[in-house]
């Protein structure tokens, strides 16, 4: 056996600054990214902490010059030399050294190995280290000061010093990255994240977004309407916590006490609806978010503007005075102070109250009249006053022949009111529903989700018809041929024109905040304004109109007649239309729709676990995603349960503008080609399809095509047969 001899080390020896030089065998030649401020700073704080390495100066005949060269430490010597610079250390301040002086390993060795040796910290031990210094009392401002960073970046690395030591034990050992690390740093309940990522070793998706979509699906966004209402500050203040994503956008993080804000909600709102009920309504009902038409069937009251108060005036003029003065002074700026950003805006929410005072109603009015408030989406109320409903209508009495016919029709209704007689078929269909999965069987979508879904998009088209006027003209130009040559319409109006609307009513809040919705309410609210109260002036008001107003107002109001809404077909007796009829409403809503240029992407769906994806089977969801992002990002989705694939799903699908079927729009088929259909007008069951059927068969043979008929009972169904 080979005996090594035993290695001895250089000695330590401290030198005068002024004594030591930089070495030309340091092989550190490139400056960028080097920092010598930083280094400097720290030497400064805390002394030098490294000792440099030296060899002596040497001279042409190998003469010691009484100098230093230092081939390995050369930042360290820059920093020195530029405390120096800077009076901030003496020129001739003893500096640690190892000095070297073997002949067998050169210079420029040394200067390598020093470089490549040197192991970078591990970031876990970076983040635990500054958790430490916290604890011994330092604050986050005096840490960053101290490592030359913001005191964001300390704050990030807090926040993954506080995940889960069993996570990090994971980390540690690169079972995790530390994307996946920064995610689990939303959520502070170790015993949550750790569920998780268990959770995990049996999914497809370990993808951070994925981490963050399950730690805070129990949470309300700080971007939430009820957040807003109550106010960030209102919840904090009463002890609630927010739970922040320090390394991505988070639009103000997550709600993680829901009680806590349903508690602080329902107080105020409370406060705020007292000061309406005191205004003598007869009734005041209250949500967060009503069904998109709640107001249907209503009537609603009419209100007097309040007369300007002189005062109210004179502020309003000096407030825009000065939001004219600020943006005229910052107009051509680059960037605008945050301070004067900040008094624009409070001007505008000062402006708002006082020139959007409530109407004054008629007291006899509002004592059988009602309120609806709402949140609105920016976290203000949304109050709709002035809505009375049938049952509070004074009665009027009816006299002569008038009287008669009402008390013939009252007769006629209760004589034929009868209950239908049921055969056991449905309760049979259901027993055998039972038996199967639901979420595993690959069926048509639910007949609920159709209507949902084509009553987004008739809210769409219908925005779309509006504003296109030459395509709302030639709709109702369609709709009066309909009314003029294939059916006959009664009305006190001596021009005898009607039009069939939808109302939309249960289709659920979410319709309330749709950028179609959004878009034909500011339009209503705008041509209501321009209007006049008494329907004696509104000849003259609609006269005065230039062509393109009236083009415009033809418009808006020809799109609520739209309804490209697909429902179940019954039986005519049944009160309903029959399948032959939603299918033709359903083909000239794709004719409209390709006329209007109806883009229900740009109109705002995006399929989420609400609106869609929670509400059809697996099958439909992967179908889904492999239609939009492939075979493969799909298969990673197949081992995981509905409720984790819906969610999966819905951040898979943003942006890729997927659209479900009943939204699509079919091209024009080419000549020869068969049309592409539309699954929603196809029956979804073979008992629809069997009351389809018997529907057609019901139709009368001449009803088809261009011929004309006499007035009948069944004549707007025969009327969508002739449309089609």
């Amino acid at each position: 056996m080979t005996k090594h001899a035993k290695i001895s080390l250089s000695g330590a020896k401290e030198i005068p600054f002024n004594s030591l030089i930089l070495s030309q065998a340091n092989v550190r030649r490139v400056k960028a990214g080097v920092s010598i401020d930083s280094l400097a700073a720290d030497i400064a704080r805390r002394g030098l902490l490294q000792s440099l390495t030296v060899r002596v100066e040497r001279d042409g005949e190998g003469n010691e010059t009484g100098r230093y060269e230092v081939p390995a430490g050369g930042r360290r010597f820059r920093a020195l030399q530029q405390l120096v610079k800077k009076r901030r250390m003496a020129k001739t301040e003893p500096v640690p050294c190892i000095v070297r002086e073997d002949d067998e390993v050169s210079a420029e060795e040394d200067s390598l190995a020093e470089n490549i040796h040197r192991e970078p910290l591990h970031p876990l031990d970076q983040f635990r280290s500054m958790q430490k210094l916290v604890e011994q009392g330092s604050d986050i401002e005096t840490i960053a000061a101290t490592f030359m960073v913001t005191p964001a970046v300390v704050k990030q690395r807090l926040k993954l010093a506080s995940v889960s030591p069993k996570l990090h034990d994971v980390y540690a050992e690169d079972g995790m990255t530390l994307e996946q690390l920064m995610a689990f740093s939303v959520a502070s309940d170790h015993a949550r994240q750790e569920q998780i990522w268990e959770m995990l070793q049996t999914s497809g998706n370990q993808q951070p977004w994925f981490i963050r979509a399950r730690l805070t699906e129990d949470k309300v966004r700080a971007s939430d309407k009820r957040v807003r209402f109550v106010t960030l500050a209102a919840y904090v203040e009463a002890g609630g916590h927010v739970l922040r994503d320090l390394f991505e956008t988070d639009d103000g993080g997550w709600i993680e006490d829901v009680p806590l804000l349903d508690r602080l909600q329902s107080e105020k709102f409370d406060a705020e609806v007292a000061a309406i009920v005191a205004e003598g309504w007869k009734w005041v009902e209250t949500a967060v978010d009503f069904d998109y038409g709640h107001t249907y069937g209503l009537r609603a009251i009419d209100g007097e503007a309040p007369e300007a108060n002189e005062d109210d005036q004179a502020r309003i003029e000096a407030l825009r005075e000065e939001a004219d003065r600020l943006e005229d002074e910052w107009a051509g700026a680059e960037e605008v102070p945050d301070e004067v950003s900040a008094r624009i805006e409070a001007i505008d929410e000062e402006i708002a109250p006082l020139v959007s005072k409530p109407l004054i109603y008629d007291p006899a009015e509002v004592a059988i009249a009602g309120t609806f408030v709402s949140i609105d989406v920016d976290g203000t109320l949304h109050i709709e006053r002035g809505y009375v409903r049938p049952e509070d209508e004074p009665e009027v009495e009816a006299v002569g022949d008038e009287a008669a016919e009402a008390d013939g029709e009252q007769a006629e209704g209760d004589a034929g009111g009868t209950d239908e007689a049921g055969d056991g078929t449905g309760e049979r269909q259901e027993a055998e529903r039972q038996d199967e999965d639901p979420d595993d069987l690959v069926r048509p979508l639910p007949d609920k989700l159709v209507t949902d879904l084509t009553g987004h998009r008739t809210l769409a088209l219908r925005d779309a018809v509006a504003r296109s006027p030459q395509v709302a003209f030639a709709a109702m130009l369609h709709t009066l041929v309909l009314e003029s040559f294939y059916s006959y319409a009664s009305s006190a109006s001596c021009v005898g024109i009607s039009m069939r609307g939808h109302s939309l009513v249960g289709y659920g809040s979410t319709l309330n905040d749709t950028a179609s919705a959004l878009s034909i309410r500011e339009r209503h609210e705008g041509w209501s304004e321009r209007l006049p109260d008494a329907t004696a002036d509104l000849w003259d008001c609609l006269a005065a109109l230039d062509a393109d107003a009236q083009a415009a107002l033809f418009a808006h109001c020809v799109s609520f007649g739209v309804n490209a809404v697909w429902e179940p077909a019954t039986r005519y007796n049944e009160g309903r239309v029959s399948a032959r009829a939603v299918a033709s409403r359903i083909d000239h809503s794709n004719i409209l729709a390709r006329a209007a240029c109806l883009d229900m992407v740009e109109a705002g769906w995006t399929a989420t676990v609400a609106n869609y994806l929670g509400r059809v089977t697996k099958p439909a969801i992967l179908d889904a995603v492999e239609e939009a992002c492939g075979t493969e990002v799909a298969g990673r989705l197949g081992g995981m349960k509905k409720p984790e694939m819906a969610s999966a799903a819905e951040e898979l699908l943003k942006g890729t503008g997927w659209l479900a079927q009943p939204l699509r729009t079919p091209l024009l088929a080419e000549p020869g080609e068969e049309p592409e259909t539309v699954a929603a007008g196809e029956p979804d069951s073979e008992t629809e399809a069997d009351e389809a059927a018997v529907a057609a068969n019901d139709d009368e043979p001449g009803a088809a095509g261009n011929e004309r008929h006499e007035d009948d009972e069944e004549g707007d169904d025969l009327a969508a047969v002739a449309a089609e």
